[in-house]
């Protein structure tokens, strides 16, 4: 879910129209500062949730400030790189019932379409995420953070986005009971304008 799951393409109502065009541009996640999260929870039997994240994911967006629905984003993530602080249980999440990681090393997303929210400050990323060899349309629901200058003479970028995923969906064998068919997803960016 690394370089797979996230954001580009919110609007620019905030900084203004004059302003917009400058901040347009590719922008690298920000892999070497660890300025990016994939994490997840899932309901453990419907008494708690378990936690969880993916430690390796690469991506970039494509972010046009003045057509925000022209942008773009691209998402792999190593599947495993699963973390959810138990090695036992890292273990089954990589194995058949779950990941499948021997198998499909990664997970994908690419946007096909950008739909900006009445206020333009959100958006509904849509696009193709491929898990465990299925690929199947979802939804981010997106937010852009923030951007501007950094200490270190670059232009920075920030998204938050949120999914759900039924694992059925997916291919995901694994029986967890009525309470634990949906996983929630979400993903905190930092892109970096090259």
């Amino acid at each position: 879910m690394k370089k797979l799951l996230l954001a580009s393409a919110v609007s620019m109502s905030l900084i203004g129209a004059a302003q917009a065009s400058e901040h347009s541009g590719t922008y690298a996640f920000d892999t070497k500062g660890a300025h990016q999260f994939v994490t997840f929870k899932i309901s453990h039997l419907g008494y708690s949730w378990l936690y969880g994240r993916f430690n390796d994911f690469d991506g970039q967006f494509t972010y046009d400030a003045e057509n925000p629905e022209n942008s773009s984003v691209e998402v792999t993530i190593d599947t495993a790189s699963v973390d959810s602080n138990h090695a036992e249980r890292d273990k089954h999440l990589r194995s058949e019932d779950f990941l499948y990681v021997d198998e499909y090393p990664e997970a994908t997303f690419k946007s096909t379409r950008i739909v900006l929210d009445d206020d333009g400050d959100e958006a509904d990323i849509i696009g193709d995420f491929t898990l465990r060899g299925v690929t199947r349309e979802i939804t981010l629901e997106a937010e852009l953070l923030g951007h501007g200058d950094d200490p270190w003479g670059g232009y920075r970028m920030g998204f938050e986005a949120e999914t759900e995923l039924k694992l059925a969906d997916f291919g995901i064998p694994m029986d967890l009971g009525k309470a634990s068919e949906t996983v929630h997803i979400e993903i905190s960016v930092e892109g970096i304008r090259q």
